[in-house]
Parts: structure tokens; C-alpha cells; sequence
């Protein structure tokens, strides 16, 4: 068990020249794994000398200790008599009161202000945050609000089926979970709540790749038939994306891999950083000659950022058999190009990462109808869903009028976890499910598949989508060629 430590003697070590910090009961050394801390050096630095449990535990999946620390590292135990407890802190409104119930919420925004109202404000700031003015992240959602929809009457709408098959799976809606980092910051049940809130209802949810939990933790419930993506960045040290595709090669529930291909870098999110979260630092560490060396370091730290087309599309069909989905997708000449990849790429994900990456960036249903101008023959090519902005049924719906046939939720199952756990992300699978019920019934439709553009009205939002030139032929000639 090593040496019993006082929480006194443990409050000493708190420079990057002698850093502890306590997990678990457990004291170690990471003096020298603060410099390679993916998330930076600052974070472990602010916590040197204390317990970082709480910190620690609903932003790693078990197991993450062990990858990363050596066995050394580990000195002893901490007495817990010795252990200062701090207050419990209210959440991002600074307030403690009385919850309605999550089946009194009527919708997106009410159970994101309850949610923030529950949250603390680092877990408010990483789920709210987007990049710069947040223009983007607004404009995801004011771009549904600009295109009208187009009723039709006297026609039978007792029927109505939100049924549709994705990548072949069969799910008894259009509308995913998208991947989104850290759910047990919101609530302890995490990933593994959302799914089961999914499965409840036949839903489809794309894992993140830094997930809270493990991938065999979140699927380890799964509903029978129950479908499953896994989000994947490649990391720079490769060996490690192969470790762990090799792990989600093993897991039955997992029926595709979701390439993430719009955040190479950090985007600035103002809110992150206000509140604490690192983001993006420059840290300057004592060196072991007593130089400074100023060390960037982000979240993400360590992915690839040399992806290309035929590279890397060749090295992930080696390591799986899974079918392969782009997401990030914001033009229609980035979309030709994946048609033109099909033999590899099954689908597309046209989105800007909910507004967190590049600001200014265009709504994924712009690049719909940049897709309907330029190149509508990739729709028949690989399956095309979008996300970021989706806050009603309607949203829903005037997606797959453009020609979507999947629908992503990022931000809203994270807000209905935290709002009210597992009964949470149920109440806003709902509301999303019966809102896109009632719009098809009231435009006259009872299936799916019936929708189309007749059912709504772009003029609107043409006005401001892309109308420049395009290099087509070019892409064709010079990726055929390589394929």
C-alpha cells in the first residue's frame, strides 16, 4: 500500500518542479507528466498539492490512470482524517433551489436553463462554449428559422411513422446522438445514461472519442438491436488510434466509425477559458536545466493534423471492416470529393462541430443546398446527415426535406442529462420525436420518405448561401485516379 501520507505533507509538492496530486486516496508524483498532459500543464499545476478527485473523475474513463502513469509514480496513501472537505458548490446560476420535474419541460431551451441552473460553471462552459463571437453557433439555429415550411390539407394524417434505417440500421427515428465529450460532468450515469435513454426509444448515438466513459461501459446495456458509431480523431503516435479501434473492432454494438475531420486544431472558446477550462495555453514550465520553454499544449493534444483523402482513408481501411463516415463536412466540393471516395466512405456529416471550431463557418444547411446546386448526385452516393443547431421538430423535418437522412443532437442530450439524468435525455428524445410527428401530419405526410422540397421554401436562405465557383472536374481527375 506505500507510505500514509499527510494531506499537510502532500500540500508542499505543488510547483512543476515537485507536483502531487491525490486521486482516489492515492498520492502520486507527476512532476514529470506534467510537460505531456494532453489537456496542459496548467490543469494538473492548478490542482498540485490536493485532491483532484473530483476534477479528475467525470473527465476520464477508468483505466486512463493506468495507460498514462507509471507504477513508480504512485507513493502511497492519503490519510482521510487529514482531509479539508470543501462546501458543495451550487451550480452555474450560483443558486440552490427547489427542480421542476423533467416532464413539466417543453422544450429545448427549458431544459437547457434548468440544466444550467443544476451544472457547476466549468461543466455550463464546456457545453455552452463555441468559438469567438459564437456567430456560427447561432446561425446554425437561425438557419432553420429561415426556411418555411408549406402545408398541405385534406390528406389522411391518422398514420404517422418516424421509422427510417441508418448505415442499414434499423432505428425508430432520424434523429442521433451526436458525439459530444464528457457527459458525466452533467451527471454520473454519462455516456452510458445516454444510451440508455436511447435504446429506450431506438436511437441512435454516436460515442465520442473522449467520452467519460470507456466504450464498453456506454454499450455494455445496450438495448437488443441497439446501434452504436464511434467517433474517431486520429492521433499523431497512430499506434494509439489502433489500440483503440482494435478495442472497438471488438464491440458488436458499434456499427460504424465516425471520422472527425473539422477540428485539426482548437477553435477559441472565450467561455472555456473564463471559466477555467483549458482550451488552449501557453504554459512556461521550469525545464531540468532551469531554461523556460513555453509549451502548447490543447484538450486534444495530439491529433494528426497531417489527414489527407488517400492517406489516411487507405490506413483506416486496414485497421477495420466497420463502415466509414466523414464528419465535418462544410462544402459541397469537400462532399463530390467523399462521393468520390464510396468504395470507403459510406456517409458524410455535414457539420461545423456546433459552432466550436471556426466561427463564421456555414449551417450545415447550407452546405444541403450548396449539395443541391452543385453536386446533388452525391445523395444517391453515401448517406448524408447533418447536425449542430437542431433545436425543434421542425429542424428535423426541413433537414430531411433538403435531403438528410439523419439528423444530429449534440448539445441537447448533454442538457437533458444534466437536467434530469437518464429521464433527462428520455424527455428530450421525445420532445424532438413528437415535434417532428406533428409537423409531418400538418404538412400532410405520414412517412419519411415522402418528404421533399415541395414541402418547403429556401428563397429565403439561397440568398445567402455559396453562389461561387466550383473545380469539379478537377476533384474528378485528380482523385479518380488515386482510388
Amino acid at each position: 500500500m506505500g507510505k500514509v501520507f499527510d494531506a499537510a505533507e502532500v500540500a508542499k509538492h505543488n510547483t512543476s518542479k515537485s507536483c502531487w496530486v491525490v486521486l482516489y486516496g492515492k498520492v502520486y508524483d507527476v512532476t514529470d507528466f506534467v510537460s505531456e498532459h494532453p489537456g496542459g500543464a496548467n490543469v494538473i499545476l492548478k490542482l498540485a498539492g490536493k485532491d483532484a478527485t473530483e476534477e479528475y473523475d467525470p473527465v476520464h474513463p477508468s483505466g486512463t490512470l493506468e495507460e498514462n502513469l507509471k507504477p513508480e509514480t504512485f507513493l502511497g496513501t492519503i490519510d482521510p482524517a487529514t482531509i479539508i472537505k470543501s462546501e458543495p458548490q451550487p451550480g452555474a446560476s450560483g443558486k440552490t433551489e427547489e427542480y421542476p420535474p423533467v416532464q413539466s419541460l417543453l422544450n429545448m431551451d427549458e431544459i437547457e436553463e434548468l440544466a444550467t441552473k443544476k451544472v457547476s460553471k466549468k461543466a455550463w462552459a464546456y457545453y455552452y462554449s463555441a468559438a469567438d463571437d459564437k456567430i456560427t453557433k447561432r446561425f446554425n439555429t437561425e438557419a432553420f428559422r429561415s426556411i418555411l415550411l408549406r402545408p398541405r390539407v385534406f390528406i389522411d394524417c391518422t398514420e404517422c411513422s418516424l421509422e427510417t434505417k441508418l448505415l442499414g440500421n434499423q432505428v425508430s427515428m432520424p434523429i442521433y446522438v451526436s458525439p459530444a465529450a464528457q457527459a458525466r460532468l452533467g451527471h454520473p450515469s454519462g455516456e452510458a445514461g445516454i444510451a440508455e435513454a436511447c435504446g429506450s426509444f431506438g436511437a441512435l448515438q454516436i460515442i465520442s472519442n473522449s467520452a467519460s466513459m470507456t466504450p464498453e461501459q456506454i454499450v455494455a446495456n445496450a438495448a437488443p438491436g441497439q446501434a452504436f458509431g464511434w467517433q474517431l480523431y486520429v492521433q499523431d503516435d497512430r499506434n494509439k488510434s489502433v489500440k483503440m479501434i482494435a478495442r472497438v473492432n471488438k464491440l458488436s454494438a458499434i456499427k460504424f466509425l465516425v471520422l472527425t475531420l473539422d477540428t485539426p486544431v482548437m477553435g477559441k472558446r472565450e467561455d472555456d477559458q473564463r471559466s477555467g477550462n483549458v482550451i488552449n495555453e501557453i504554459t512556461e514550465i521550469e525545464a531540468p536545466e532551469g531554461s523556460k520553454e513555453a509549451l502548447e499544449k490543447q484538450v486534444f493534444a495530439g491529433m494528426d493534423p497531417s489527414l489527407t483523402w488517400t492517406e489516411t482513408l487507405a490506413w483506416l481501411e486496414k485497421q477495420t471492416s466497420l463502415p466509414i463516415v466523414l464528419k465535418g463536412i462544410q462544402t459541397h466540393e469537400d462532399a463530390y470529393i467523399a462521393g468520390l471516395h464510396q468504395s470507403r466512405v459510406k456517409g458524410i456529416i455535414l457539420s461545423n462541430h456546433g459552432g466550436r471550431s471556426l466561427d463564421t463557418s456555414p449551417p450545415a444547411v447550407h452546405t444541403l443546398l450548396e449539395m443541391r446546386k452543385y453536386c446533388p448526385e452525391v445523395f444517391d452516393k453515401v448517406e448524408v446527415w447533418i447536425d449542430g443547431g437542431v433545436r425543434r421538430g421542425t429542424d428535423v423535418v426541413k433537414a430531411l426535406c433538403l435531403g438528410a437522412k439523419g439528423v444530429g443532437i449534440g448539445r441537447p442530450p448533454l442538457w437533458g442529462l444534466a437536467a434530469g439524468g437518464v429521464d433527462g435525455v428520455k424527455r428530450t428524445l421525445q420532445i424532438l420525436a413528437d415535434e417532428t410527428k406533428t409537423c409531418m401530419r400538418l404538412l400532410g405526410v405520414q412517412r419519411l420518405d415522402q418528404l421533399g422540397m415541395q414541402h418547403i421554401n429556401t428563397r429565403l436562405l439561397e440568398q445567402q448561401v455559396y453562389d461561387g465557383p466550383s473545380n469539379l472536374a478537377g476533384y474528378r481527375v485528380q482523385y479518380s485516379s488515386k482510388l
